[in-house]
This record gives structure tokens, sequence and C-alpha cells, in this order.
């Protein structure tokens, strides 16, 4: 990828060429970059910023540091998050990362 980008900006325009045509390989990275890297991470955070708007109270989550629970109550930027053997955890929405509702657990 290095050696392409090198070779990209170090071509020179040939006599009678468009020197806009020089730049299109990098603006075709560019555009490649954009729809497989910049787009689905922007579509995975919407799609975690919605789920985390439509929580409620029973569902079953896991948080970032992996810990399972079911939510007892919800405030604004917070849940209470109770997990095995009752105890209730008080965990900010934002390290809430997955549903486990449809999930079978052992």
């Amino acid at each position: 990828m290095l050696n392409l980008l090198n070779i990209v900006l170090m071509a020179q325009p040939q006599e009678g060429q468009n020197p806009f045509m020089s730049f299109l390989p990098l603006v075709l990275i560019v555009v490649v970059f954009y729809f497989f890297m910049i787009r689905p991470q922007m579509k995975r955070q919407k799609e975690l910023k919605k789920f985390r708007e439509e929580l409620k109270k029973g569902d079953k989550v896991v948080t970032t540091g992996g810990i399972y629970g079911k939510i007892v109550e919800l405030h604004e930027t917070t849940i209470i998050m109770e997990v095995e053997g009752q105890a209730r955890l008080k965990v900010d929405k934002v390290a809430v990362i997955k549903d486990m509702s449809d999930v079978a657990q052992k």
C-alpha cells in the first residue's frame, strides 16, 4: 500500500496528459477507503446508539467489561443492572454493548 502511494505521489504527468489524471489513483484510494472502512464504522456506531436509546427495564445485556446482567432501573445516562446473586451494579449506558435476550444462557 505504501509503495503504491509513493508511486502515485511521485508520478509526473507526461506531456499532453491532463494533470488531474495523475491524481485519479489517489482519489480512488480515498473513495475505496471511505466505503470499506469509514462508512461501515459510522453505521455500526449509529446502530449502537439506537440500541442504547431503546434499552428498557428487563433487557438482558452485556457490558464492555464482560458483565452479564438484567436491567432493573434506567436513568438518563446510567442503568442499574442486576447480576447473578441479586447484586446490583450502576453502569454507564455507554458501557452496554449487547442485548442478550435472544441468546440462551448456560
